[in-house]
């Protein structure tokens, strides 16, 4: 899509959407597991916080083995989290703040507690699902989480996992299937959600053989597990359902591939709205990592807005990634004045690091069972939000994972009443970006004359100042400065921008 800086842009271009994990976010009930009413009594934060939609990851009906992405009842709210009155109420209450409402949808897999795959081991239905018979795994593919990618049931047969045992892959071959979903879509459609974040995205479809993958990456091009060519006709049909409703209703692919020119397939006028751009999330703290991430989104979005993350529900917090607050914040800077949109991940406005010192017995993240690896409860603590010891007024009772101690000066209610804090530098970077980006185009300019480590570009009225490096470098470059400072991670008052630091500047 070719916009001027000056044109209608439906919301979703360049909105900077806040992802809430429910069962971490607010608790109501008083059960130490967030719920739907929690996040609609803390939807005046989004607002004073600046942005402009939230994503819900699942809370539909779901044994929890994968964190809701294990859906037994597309068309409900599991209990622990609510009713559908319930999230009738918050997508009323959002509505009214200005605040859109994304919602998950998970077309992958189900549970192995859906009504579908329980027909299935009794041998009815079975082509909803990938079985296949023989005494070995009919491939040698693993599941993302560790392990074999098939399971061996009674009568001997084997399904396929790309995840847990207990998230069978559907067969999007049956034409069952593409109904059953786009009749999802319409029910919460109907519902007024403004839009979906697809889950697995590229994984609807696997090579009609079940080729062995072989030495091929598992996100490769060609690879027989993800990115086949069939998934587009879904998205196309999708789409003409999303176009079919008022309000620019939109959906976001959760869309790993190996080139941005893959990436890129899935954001054709006539498919996805967005597909989330994860390099930078995997992206080491190095200015030539940055630059070349952003050049190569950019050469291959072909029109449509690109779509930036640094955090989410499943990595470590960049917090601890980058080492440090200021090189969090001069990462905002930098995420935020790119062209597109922004996905941000609940709790970053508050600087919270992850939890690498869970104890075995909290986790929960299959990955940490099936993988060996220490999983993603790390970044899914439940939030802080007021008090001097946990649960830091998350919950009346305690936190389905447990809180550190040192905490206490991360509250949200303790860092709204210092002005030098990270949730107060959000909410101004926010604030500035809604200001500006009436009058920003969607291309930026690199500027040179600066150090190798540090990354400078600007996009009309605005500049972007990064440095990757230890030393303080001027901000001007080799060109006198003229503009004013917006605003700044680390102290620029000398007219440098310090090690790890960043700063805005506005012509």
């Amino acid at each position: 899509m070719t916009t001027s800086p000056h044109s209608p842009r439906p919301w979703w271009h360049d909105a900077v959407v806040y992802e809430v994990y429910p069962r971490s976010f607010a608790d109501s009930s008083g059960d130490g597991e967030g719920d739907l009413e929690g996040i609609r009594s803390r939807l005046p934060y989004l607002r004073d916080l600046g942005v402009d939609a939230l994503w819900l990851t699942p809370f539909y009906t779901s044994p929890l083995a994968d964190g809701g992405y294990d859906v037994a009842d597309y068309r409900d709210v599991d209990p622990r989290f609510g009713t559908l009155a319930d999230f009738d109420a918050l997508i009323g209450d959002a509505h009214d703040l200005g605040l859109r409402v994304i919602i998950d949808i998970v077309p992958n897999h189900t549970s192995s507690a859906h009504p579908w795959f329980q027909e299935a081991l009794r041998g009815a239905g079975r082509d909803r699902y990938l079985f296949r018979s023989g005494d070995a795994p009919p491939n040698d593919w693993k599941s993302n989480f560790g392990g074999p990618a098939w399971t061996r049931v009674a009568d001997g047969s084997w399904y396929l996992h790309l995840y847990t045992p207990g998230q069978p892959d559907l067969n999007w071959r049956n034409p069952d299937i593409r109904k059953e979903f786009e009749d999802i879509l319409r029910f919460w459609l109907d519902r007024g959600v403004d839009g979906f974040r697809i889950d697995v995205a590229a994984g609807l479809f696997k090579d009609a053989k079940l080729a062995d993958l072989g030495g091929l990456g598992t996100h490769a091009a060609g690879s027989p597990m993800y990115g086949r060519p069939e998934v587009h006709a879904i998205y196309r049909d999708w789409r003409a359902i999303l176009d079919s409703y008022p309000g620019d209703r939109m959906a976001v692919g959760e869309v790993w591939t190996e080139s941005p020119d893959d990436l890129a397939l899935y954001v054709r006028p006539d498919e996805l709205h967005q597909a989330f751009q994860f390099a930078l999330l995997l992206a080491p703290w190095d200015a030539g990592a940055f630059r070349e991430i952003v050049t190569s989104t950019l050469s291959s979005a072909r029109g449509a807005a690109p779509t930036w993350v640094l955090s989410s529900h499943d990595v470590i917090r960049h917090s601890s990634r980058y080492g440090t607050p200021e090189r969090a914040r001069a990462a905002l800077l930098f995420l935020l004045a790119l062209p597109g949109s922004a996905y941000l991940y609940q709790g970053e406005e508050l600087g919270l690091p992850e939890v690498f010192d869970l104890p075995d017995a909290a986790r929960q993240d299959p990955i940490f069972f099936q993988g060996g690896g220490v999983g993603r409860d790390g970044c899914r603590v439940p939030l802080p939000w007021s008090g001097d010891v946990p649960p830091f007024g998350f919950s009346t009772a305690g936190s389905w994972l447990p809180q550190p101690a040192s905490w206490a000066p991360l509250t949200a209610s303790a860092q709204a009443a210092d002005p030098s804090s990270m949730l107060a530098f959000y909410r101004t970077a926010l604030g500035l970006r809604r200001r500006l980006k009436g009058a920003l185009p969607d291309s930026l300019e690199w500027l040179e004359g600066y150090p190798q480590d540090v990354l400078a570009f600007r996009r009309g009225p605005l500049t972007c100042v990064v440095n990757f490096g230890t030393e303080p470098v001027p901000f001007a470059g080799t060109e006198p400065f003229t503009g004013t400072v917006l605003l700044a991670a680390g102290d620029v008052t000398d007219g440098s921008v310090p090690g790890g630091g960043g700063v805005w500047l506005e012509a």
